[in-house]
């Protein structure tokens, strides 16, 4: 009987084996072959025309797919807020520190920690707290028409509320982020009271109804509509490449006037991420020469590690200062900008 025994836990230990190495094998690569690299998946608030081709060229680098989803970045942010844990996004890209900001603020995004971002990306223009991370600069600065226009006239965003400008100066409308983290920047700069001054004498010198954006702007301005605007410069970038003889110019403030105002495209990692190191390699790989030159040539935006070159065309508008102040301060003073905005008729 104990041989009886012994030979049934044999056969029993066997068993249990031979299920443990079926299993095994089951998952086992064959010889010559690699499990496929788990994708990453991406909300992008970046046109599909413009993002793609990141994503192409970082597949065919690194063999990584990505999954990716494109809308406006409010809806997108909001579909990941009621998502939640059940998200399927990795990786949050979107336009205006702005929208960055409150990504962060309600919770949609978490840190990342990497000295190759904190290395490539400079620190005013990422989250204090690696939230996210800057991979585009975009100016928003001060154009005027070459033909009325010297730009001796001009010094900073605060001066187009002189009364020398009355029924000459072109805006956006406020309802757009670009301005609210404009004026957000003014406010953190110079506080409330000085910055509605500035905005209540830019409505006292609008020469037409704002624009929906800045493209037309800049058409009106060329049809000598109004001799001065603000505008971000990829916008007049695209117009002065279909038309190099535009007789529009821009101007940039200098650092003694409080710099350029600058803003962000960027991305973070989201807090649900389901594959948060394929993120956050993406973002990394995104900071790096190979997708700046992408990013930035695409849209003909400024690269935000400095050790890229820009866009010829956009590195012959000549250097400028930007503000130095962190830019999630478009984040923090968007709320107190857009009722500054309305109180002072700004529409």
């Amino acid at each position: 009987m104990r041989q009886a025994a012994n030979a049934r836990q044999r056969r029993l230990l066997s068993g249990i084996l031979m299920l443990i190495l079926a299993g095994c094998g089951g998952d086992k690569p064959q010889p010559g072959s690699e499990a496929p690299a788990e994708p990453v998946v991406v909300y992008s608030a970046r046109a599909e025309q413009l993002i793609r081709p990141i994503f192409d060229a970082y597949t065919a680098e690194t063999g990584v797919p990505i999954r990716y989803t494109t809308d406006s970045e409010q809806p997108l942010i909001q579909k990941l807020l009621a998502e939640g844990e059940t998200t399927p996004a990795d990786l949050l890209i979107t336009v205006d520190a702005g929208n960055l900001w409150y990504a962060a603020e309600q919770g949609a995004l978490r840190p990342t920690w990497s000295e190759v971002l904190e290395s490539n990306i400079p620190a005013h223009l990422r989250d204090p707290e690696n939230m996210w991370f800057g991979l585009s600069v975009r100016a928003r600065t001060i154009v005027y028409d070459t033909r009325d226009v010297d730009p001796s006239e001009l010094t900073d965003y605060r001066g187009l509320a002189d009364e020398k400008w009355r029924d000459r100066l072109c805006l956006r409308t406020s309802e757009k982020v670009y301005n609210q983290s404009l004026v957000a920047m003014l406010i953190a700069d110079y506080g409330e009271e000085e910055t509605e001054r500035t905005v209540r004498g830019w409505v006292a010198n609008l020469a037409t109804d704002v624009f929906s954006n800045d493209t037309s702007l800049i058409e009106a301005m060329a049809a000598g509509q109004c001799d001065v605007g603000i505008v971000n410069t990829y916008y007049f970038g695209r117009l002065q490449k279909e038309n190099p003889e535009i007789p529009v110019a821009i101007f940039w403030p200098s650092a003694e006037t409080g710099g350029v105002h600058v803003n962000v495209s960027g991305a973070g990692v989201t807090r649900h991420a389901k594959n948060a190191d394929g993120a956050r390699a993406l973002l990394e790989w995104m900071s790096s020469e190979t997708a700046q030159k992408l990013l930035g040539g695409e849209n003909m935006e400024y690269p935000a590690n400095p050790a890229v070159d820009a866009h010829p065309l956009v590195a012959a508008w000549g250097t400028f200062e930007p503000n130095p102040m962190n830019v999630a301060q478009a984040g923090a003073y968007q709320a107190d900008a857009v009722r500054l905005m309305d109180r002072a008729g700004y529409r």
